[in-house]
């Protein structure tokens, strides 16, 4: 399911990335890896506010959508 979708408070993993190869490096180099657990943390109508590695990041919904997660 993608990340997007995910409510506040869930935790799941990083199963795969969805988009170009630009995007998918762009990702990564926020912390964002196949396998790595994250964490919602806060919503709002334009994105989420995400715990990945112990660092807070927020991404807008159409990047969230794009990353794949599973329990």
């Amino acid at each position: 399911m993608p990340l997007s979708m995910m409510e506040q408070g869930e935790t799941r993993r990083i199963t795969e990335f969805r988009g170009q190869e630009e995007m998918k490096r762009h990702l990564q180099d926020l912390g964002f890896m196949k396998g790595e657990r994250v964490r919602v943390v806060g919503e709002n109508p334009g994105g989420m506010i995400l715990m990945v590695k112990g660092v807070k990041i927020a991404l807008n919904r159409a990047l969230a959508n794009r990353i794949m997660v599973a329990d």
